[in-house]
């Protein structure tokens, strides 16, 4: 029998073992010859030497992990501890990890396996899909994509829209006039926005149509040139709308369309254009599908479960 003491430096310990010791009770779970005491900012192995030596590696592989991607989720986790795919995972994700220095220090990275291939698909292909459930960080990944494009000089603006389509309720009874109607479903671009880009900045690009955040229907008779343009909620555009979408492309343009089928919002009668669009573009080169699932969700442990739950 052997013992070691690791010393977990560095790492927000709550987010590196998980809530509730989530992450830990997964790892114990992966060497179950091996007695784990996890104190402080320590872990402690008990076992024989050959566990102990493979424990070792697999931990530091999980802390090289957090430390360049300032997470670790269920998935990877998983992905990591397995024997023959610990190295290919970390193999996989690019050197120059980080997307966007955003606001406050914040560090804007790929968090998941299926976000690094977002990633490489939005740089190998000029429209890519990117089709999940909620908390996958699909419109995240996209706008910070876009930001660094603008930043690097890459495109002269950015073109974040949606659909405004009703989720159970009615515009007409929003108070406000057009803009102020329209403004609370286009939220979460601007969040994500504000996260990566001072705020009077973010303010000043949009005064000066540097960065423009508008419905999908503002985009009709319009080509949209030297400019990465996403659009959002993409399950919720009808098939003529996301036809109209596409087909503004201009030749110096990138596109990603994000959406979740799993929550249509439109009649039931419409179609969704993103559910078409997978059938009639998947063999055309330039276009990729990129799909996410319940082990890419960066939001609340319960999320995942949530989603879980739903497939079920």
């Amino acid at each position: 029998m052997r013992e070691i003491i690791i010393p977990i430096e560095s790492v927000n310990l709550i987010e590196f073992f998980g809530i509730n010791d989530e992450n830990l009770e997964i790892i114990r779970r992966n060497f179950p010859d091996l007695k784990l005491i996890a104190r402080g900012n320590e872990i402690k192995a008990v076992g024989e030497e050959a566990s102990i030596n493979e424990f070792k590696d697999k931990i530091n592989l999980l802390i090289e992990h957090f430390h360049k991607y300032g997470g670790l989720n269920e998935g990877t986790l998983k992905l990591l501890l397995k024997k023959e795919n610990g190295e290919v995972v970390m193999e996989q994700q690019a050197t120059n990890d980080v997307l966007v220095y955003g606001q406050n220090g914040l560090l804007v990275k790929a968090k998941s396996i299926n976000q690094r291939k977002l990633v490489e698909a939005s740089e190998k292909n000029d429209v890519v899909f990117a089709i999940g459930p909620a908390g996958t960080g699909k419109t995240y990944t996209a706008v910070a994509l876009a930001v660094r494009a603008l930043k690097n000089r890459e495109i002269k603006r950015i073109i974040l829209c949606r659909p405004a389509v009703e989720a159970g309720e009615n515009l007409g009874f929003l108070p406000g006039d057009l803009k102020e109607k329209i403004d609370p479903y286009l939220r979460p671009l601007y969040d994500a926005l504000y996260d990566m880009i001072a705020g009077e900045k973010v303010k000043t690009y949009i005064e000066n149509g540097i960065i423009e955040v508008a419905p999908l229907a503002f985009m009709r008779g319009r080509t949209l040139d030297n400019a990465f343009v996403i659009l959002d909620e993409a399950q919720n555009a009808t098939e003529s709308q996301l036809k109209m979408f596409l087909t503004r492309m201009g030749p110096s343009a990138k596109f990603i369309i994000t959406g979740d089928v799993t929550q249509i919002d439109l009649p039931k009668s419409q179609p969704s254009g993103l559910i078409q669009a997978v059938d009639l573009l998947k063999n055309i080169k330039g276009i990729d599908f990129i799909y996410l699932d319940s082990s890419d969700v960066v939001r609340h442990r319960l999320v995942r479960q949530i989603v879980e739950a739903y497939n079920k």
